[in-house]
């Protein structure tokens, strides 16, 4: 699992480089729009987010049963998320509202920015301020967990076993995936929309979706015929998610870039992502279990770097974006530079953090640092999951 978590964050730099490269995103003047680079990037949209509650609800569980108490558990996740949380937003987050702001012609310097805009509920240009940008997804795990435990500690024992019982026999026999495909179709075609727009007042469908998921991966640690189950149907799973993305991209390439797809061919649209989504999730978890349950001596330190690089690594590529927009370096020199670019300005960013004492706690690491690995044959998850 830990592997799965590593490979999910390098996959998000991806990710969230090619956006600026498609028409969804920014793009530079001097390459403009990439007319084929949505096409690897819809492979990843329907279940990247998905992948990274659930893996977040697996750890949670792992962190659970170390505290061995909601109270002790939920502490923990609060100080390991919310002081983070606290810092990006505060510090790491602004220069990026502030490089869109000078972009469209905003005259003012940063100090003044910081003090007169950043942190005021108002719209200043196209920049909806105070901004949360790529810390939306601590503030949505912050509040799962939250109510996690608020379930753990109000409902009674008796009530939360039959739960347990009742999702562990729906998902540990053949109803596992057309009822994980269901849901999240049904999720998509609730009569008030579905929105994921990363406001946390108004993502009522993607609240239902990530924690559905974070959800299933906190069930899925503790329960082994739920595991046994994406063991037996792993490969069937990773068929429908091809299946599925192969109608996702016929649909783009008859409606390229913001083209809408024709209302009739919605639901069949949302039917595919579903089991896209679904199935990516769990042969994914399948192929992990099979193939990347080993241990190794970067597995502590890959792990380790995670949350802090997350905290990092859109401010970089913004950083680097403008530097390089009006250099005329292409569309492939310019992906290539930023991918470089923001994996080693976000390492280093952790590598730099992980030495001063007082800013582990702010890029989510332990205050003390382990200089020792500890073996452990099923390592746990820690930190964001």
């Amino acid at each position: 699992m830990d592997w799965l978590r590593v490979g999910a964050f390098v996959l998000l730099i991806f990710y969230h480089v090619g956006f600026s490269f498609t028409p969804w995103g920014y793009q530079t003047p001097t390459r403009g729009v990439v007319a084929w680079a949505e096409i690897p990037l819809l492979g990843l949209s329907a279940w990247r987010l998905a992948l990274l509650f659930a893996i977040s609800g697996y750890a949670s569980a792992a962190l659970l049963r170390k505290d061995a108490d909601s109270r002790a558990f939920l502490k923990s996740r609060i100080l390991r998320l919310g002081i983070p949380l606290l810092f990006g937003l505060t510090v790491v987050v602004p220069p990026q509202p502030y490089m869109g702001l000078v972009n469209s012609g905003y005259d003012h310097g940063y100090g003044y920015f910081l003090l007169h805009d950043a942190f005021k509920f108002h719209k200043v240009g196209y920049e909806v301020l105070p901004a949360t940008m790529h810390m939306w997804f601590v503030i949505y795990l912050l509040v799962y967990t939250l109510v996690l435990c608020a379930g753990l500690m109000l409902l009674p024992e008796a009530w939360r076993a039959a739960l347990r019982q009742g999702a562990e026999r729906i998902l540990s026999g053949p109803a596992l995936l057309p009822v994980g495909i269901a849901s999240i179709f049904l999720m998509r075609m609730l009569p008030y929309g579905w929105t994921d727009i990363h406001h946390l007042l108004q993502d009522r469908g993607a609240h239902l979706h990530y924690f559905g998921m974070f959800l299933f991966g906190f069930l899925l640690r503790g329960s082994q015929p739920m595991q046994a189950a994406i063991a037996r149907q792993w490969k069937l799973a990773l068929a429908l998610a091809i299946l599925g993305y192969a109608w996702v991209i016929g649909d783009t390439l008859l409606y390229p870039g913001n083209i809408p797809t024709p209302a009739a061919w919605q639901q069949p649209l949302s039917l595919a992502k579903s089991l896209q989504c679904w199935g990516a999730v769990l042969a994914l978890f399948g192929i992990a279990d099979r193939f990347w349950n080993f241990d190794s001596r970067w597995r502590p330190i890959l792990v380790e770097a995670v949350f802090p690089i997350y905290i990092a690594h859109q401010t970089v590529m913004v950083f680097v974006s403008y530097g390089i927009r009006d250099m005329g370096l292409g569309a492939l020199a310019e992906f290539l530079t930023l991918c470089a670019a923001v994996a080693g300005g976000s390492w280093l960013f952790y590598l730099i953090g992980r030495e001063i004492g007082p800013l582990r706690p702010l890029i989510g690491l332990k205050r003390q640092r382990h200089r020792k690995p500890v073996e452990d044959k099923k390592p746990a998850l820690a930190s964001l999951g």
